[in-house]
C-alpha cells in the first residue's frame, strides 16, 4: 500500500495536466498577451505578470475526476506526465492541474547565508528571484480535512526582474505527507522531497482515481518517491564537472506567522510589510537512527501572493527526470 502512496508522486501531479475546456474562454485574452516560451525566452517579470494578470475575487474550489484522465480511450494523463518532463515552458496554454487544482501563487527571494558543500543556487551567497505556488492535494482546502500540502518553487538565474534568462529556471517539488494530515496550518507542516505515505482516508477515497495515476508516471519515470534538486545545483555553474547535490532538502514556515484562517490560501495571503519566511535547510546522509542530518542554509522570503486562474490554469513547473549520476558528496 506504501508503494502505491509513493507512486501517487504528486511532484509529478502538480504540473501534469490536460487541457483546461472549461477555462479556455476566461484565459483567450491572457494568451494573446504571454504566449507559451521556452523558459530561456522569459523574463520573471513576464512569468508573474502573467500569473498575476487574473486574480481571482472567490477562492475557486476545484476537484479531480475521472474523466480528466482519459477521453475517448485516450490516455491524457500518460502523455502529459511524459510532456511535464520534456517541455521547460514557464507559462503553458490553459490546462487542469489533475492532483493539486487549488493553489496559491507567492513570489520573493531564494538567499543562501550558511556555507555549505553543495553547488550551483545552494552555494553561500547565492540569491535568486523565485515563484512559489503553495497547494493542497485533490480538492480539500479547509481545516479539519485531511490535506497534502504541495511547495512548487521556480528559481531564475538573475534578479533583474527585466532579464531574460540566460539558462532554464530551477525547479523544485516538496510535499508534507503524500496520504495527508490533518494539520490546522500550512505554517505548521515540514515539506520535503522525499515525504512520507501516511494511510488515510483521503487516499484510500480516491484509490481508482490513484491506480490510473499510478500506472502512467511508472511508464513516465523512475523512482517518484524522491524529487531530485539538481537543476537547483547546476543553475548558474557553466563548469558541470564539480556539481555536487543534496539528496534532501526541506522548508519550513519560520515560527510565529500562523494565520488562523478556514482555507490554507487565506492562509497564505501575504499582507504589505509582512513577508511570509521559510528556513531551507539540506542533507545528504542520516544518522545511526535513520534520521536525516539537516543544515540550516538560507531563507525563502514571500512579499507577494495572489490566487488567481493563470496560477491554477497556466503556471508549470518542470519535472527533472531521475539521473543516476548525481554526486551528492557523500561522507
Amino acid at each position: 500500500m506504501k508503494l502505491l502512496f509513493l507512486l501517487f508522486i504528486l511532484f509529478h501531479l502538480s504540473a501534469c495536466s490536460t487541457v483546461a475546456k472549461g477555462n479556455q474562454a476566461t484565459l483567450a485574452h491572457t494568451e494573446k498577451t504571454i504566449s507559451v516560451k521556452k523558459s530561456t525566452e522569459n523574463t520573471f517579470q513576464d512569468v508573474w505578470m502573467q500569473v498575476a494578470s487574473d486574480p481571482l475575487s472567490t477562492l475557486p474550489q476545484e476537484t479531480v475526476s475521472w474523466g480528466k484522465l482519459v477521453s475517448w480511450g485516450k490516455n491524457i494523463i500518460l502523455k502529459d506526465s511524459q510532456r511535464t518532463l520534456e517541455a521547460h515552458a514557464d507559462i503553458l496554454n490553459p490546462f487542469d492541474k489533475l492532483a493539486h487544482p487549488n493553489g496559491i501563487c507567492l513570489k520573493g527571494t531564494w538567499e543562501i547565508h550558511e556555507k555549505n558543500r553543495y553547488s550551483g543556487y545552494f552555494k553561500k551567497h547565492s540569491k535568486a528571484r523565485i515563484l512559489v505556488r503553495a497547494s493542497s492535494a485533490l480538492s480539500n482546502t479547509h481545516r479539519g480535512e485531511i490535506r497534502s500540502f504541495g511547495f512548487a518553487g521556480k528559481l531564475f538565474p538573475s534578479l533583474n526582474p527585466h532579464q531574460v534568462n540566460r539558462e532554464n529556471t530551477a525547479n523544485f517539488f516538496l510535499i508534507d505527507d503524500l496520504g495527508g494530515t490533518d494539520a490546522r496550518h500550512y505554517t505548521d507542516v515540514t515539506l520535503t522531497n522525499e515525504p512520507p505515505a501516511s494511510i488515510t482516508s483521503e487516499v484510500l477515497k480516491n484509490a481508482l482515481y490513484i491506480l490510473e495515476l499510478t500506472h502512467a508516471f511508472t511508464k513516465a519515470d523512475q523512482n517518484p518517491g524522491i524529487r531530485q534538486l539538481y537543476e537547483i545545483s547546476e543553475l548558474g555553474e557553466k563548469n558541470r564537472s564539480h556539481i555536487l547535490t543534496p539528496k534532501w532538502m526541506k522548508v519550513e514556515a519560520q515560527k510565529g506567522q500562523t494565520v488562523d484562517a478556514k482555507d490554507f490560501r487565506d492562509e497564505l495571503r501575504i499582507v504589505p510589510k509582512h513577508p511570509l519566511l521559510f528556513t531551507i535547510s539540506v542533507a545528504n546522509k542520516k544518522d545511526k537512527e535513520g534520521k536525516k542530518v539537516w543544515q540550516k542554509i538560507g531563507t525563502i522570503t514571500l512579499d507577494t501572493s495572489v490566487v488567481s486562474t493563470s496560477c491554477d490554469h497556466r503556471l508549470h513547473f518542470h519535472h527533472p527526470r531521475w539521473r543516476d549520476d548525481l554526486d551528492h558528496g557523500d561522507l
